[in-house]
């Protein structure tokens, strides 16, 4: 590159002097070995967020996006920038790297973090700090970063402040940063631990904090860029399941297509969540809900083999607590779990020879297909030029998400309504259920957008949330210019306030007063301002005729639906 560097010159004020000197800085020299030695190791997308302590990452990752060896993403709100590379991580499975500089940025980092960790989502954190000798001592910006993520990391390491320049990128220095980058990757994707999740590396630096970026970078460790070998581990063993005890497989978030496999092997009822990724089959029972709590199905349930992280139904949560029931728990990738204090908890199962016990899936089919019938005429039976309600909103969106599109659920009101009335489709699904948290929804669904749609690939990322996760979450509707614009649409149900309460035992005991002064958060705010401002386009529909034209319409700018709600 251009080692050229613009300084002020004295000559004539206001002049502009152009001087061949060499500025060297050992944090520009260590910061660019460490992001060559990520690509290396197969990172691919760079979240940054603006700082000054940081510089020397952010104008590496610039020049690496240059060169097209990454995907760059800006972000002035670190939260925001964090939640977009959980977004990334989700839908690629691999690390995005988010930077920030020191003290409260990297906090900020913190709910993104946690979500990661309890969902199994790898991520990487570079954390900008000041050196050892101004820990302390009450320096600017400066707080205890070391430690600040545990014990939530699968992997941490406070690195030296660099003191050197490696010439020609192959000196000690550079070597230690690549073998720290490899151990970084591999222990998000999951090597020796559990499950994928942050790795966090600490990265202080002195001054001169930026400098002549390395005329090796590009070339040393990035031309060897290819997805970082995972360690290679034996394969599990099997968890046998014999045929005689009657079994449901569960589905909880991230189950994948695995759950649907397993109940199609033994013949055995599918309860799958809506953000399971396995609602889909032959086995699919619709209106599980009612099902389970039926003491002519769920009463007789022997054993349950659970999937993912069950979140959404009361009616599940109580059967897999039920001291009668032989829960098996499936690891995957957040933690594991323990649903009636004595889940067993195994690596893989298979199902034993023998015949299917075709009465008990018999039963619980014919519960289903009235189920069915029943959830279709509730969600789609209602006149195109009637006012929207919450199940006539999800089906919309259900009905317009194709195999190629992605649809991403916020914690609210609408995923639960979803849950409960939606039939099976095989469609990519993504929720932020490891904590079930309302942050960073819109951060998170931009992510997974971008992600999917690198290299031009076809489809639509449908955000579907509330009102107040929008208001949660307004930072990451900015855009920086010139970033590619994902095919995205934010459809909100706007009721003017948290009703997720009404279902919640405060509703039974809370007054009215109470309930919209500390619980409902009502409000008044004009999300088409909100999206003027930050760029998006806006629609507001009110009937399901509207609503199915607007999820139909040609997918280029982000674009924010609201569907009004009554309360």
């Amino acid at each position: 590159m251009d080692r050229l560097s613009a300084v002020v010159g004295r000559s004539r004020p206001g002049a502009a002097v152009v001087s061949s000197r060499a500025i060297e800085s050992p944090a520009t020299d260590a910061a660019a070995a460490l992001l060559a030695a990520l690509v290396a190791s197969g990172v691919r997308h760079f979240v940054v967020s603006p700082g000054s302590r940081s510089q020397a990452l952010a104008l590496a990752a610039a020049e690496l996006e240059r060169r097209g060896a990454v995907r760059l993403h800006v972000r002035i709100d670190e939260r925001v920038a964090g939640f977009t590379a959980l977004g990334i991580g989700r839908e690629t499975g691999a690390p995005a790297a988010v930077v920030c500089t020191s003290g409260t940025a990297a906090a900020n980092l913190l709910p993104a973090v946690l979500e990661a960790h309890h969902a199994g989502v790898s991520m990487l954190l570079l954390t900008a700090d000041r050196p050892s000798e101004l820990r302390g001592v009450g320096a600017n910006q400066t707080t205890r970063q070391p430690g600040m993520f545990a014990p939530n990391v699968r992997f941490e390491v406070d690195l030296a402040a660099p003191e050197a320049i490696d010439a020609d990128g192959g000196g000690v220095q550079s070597a230690m940063l690549r073998a720290v980058a490899a151990e970084a990757v591999a222990a998000a994707l999951g090597a020796g631990a559990r499950s994928a999740g942050p790795a966090h590396l600490n990265l202080p630096y002195r001054e001169p904090l930026g400098g002549d970026l390395p005329p090796w970078l590009g070339v040393c460790g990035v031309r060897e860029a290819g997805l970082a070998a995972e360690a290679v581990e034996p394969e599990p063993r099997p968890h046998p399941l014999p045929r005689g005890p009657r079994t449901i497989v569960l589905a909880g978030a991230d189950a994948g297509t695995d759950a649907e496999a397993l109940a199609r092997a033994g013949g055995w009822p599918l309860v799958a969540e809506v953000v399971s990724g396995a609602r889909f089959g032959r086995n699919l029972m619709h209106g599980y809900r009612a099902l389970v709590a039926d003491p002519a199905l769920g009463g007789r349930i022997e054993r349950v083999v659970v999937f993912g992280h069950p979140t959404l139904a009361r009616e599940t949560a109580a059967l897999v607590s039920r001291p009668d029931v032989e829960v098996l728990a499936v690891r995957g990738p957040g933690e594991p779990l323990n649903l009636n204090g004595a889940t067993v908890a195994v690596d893989a199962v298979r199902v034993e020879p023998g015949e299917a016990d075709r009465r008990w899936l018999g039963a619980w089919m014919r519960a289903s297909r009235a189920a069915s019938a029943d959830l279709s005429a509730a969600a789609g039976g209602s006149p195109s030029a009637a006012p929207i309600d919450r199940a006539a909103l999800v089906d919309a969106v259900w009905r317009a998400t194709r195999p190629r599109d992605r649809l991403v659920f916020g914690s609210s009101t609408l995923v639960r309504v979803a849950d409960a009335v939606l039939v099976g489709k095989k469609i990519p699904v993504h929720a932020n259920r490891g904590l079930a948290g309302i942050d960073g929804t819109i951060a998170t669904a931009t992510g997974v957008a971008l992600a999917s749609q690198t290299g031009g690939r076809p489809g639509v990322t449908r955000l579907l949330l509330g009102d107040l996760a929008v208001l949660h979450d307004v930072g990451a509707l900015l855009l920086p210019p010139g970033e590619h614009e994902p095919r995205l649409q934010a459809i909100v149900g706007n009721d003017g306030g948290g009703t997720i309460f009404d279902a919640l035992e405060v509703a039974k005991i809370a007054g009215p007063d109470a309930m919209d002064r500390v619980l409902y958060a009502p409000h008044s705010v004009r999300l088409e301002h909100l999206a003027l401002a930050y760029g998006w386009e806006h629609e507001r529909v009110a009937t399901r005729a509207a609503l199915d034209l607007a999820l139909a319409s040609p997918a280029g700018r982000r674009r924010l639906i609201e569907v009004p709600l009554e309360r």
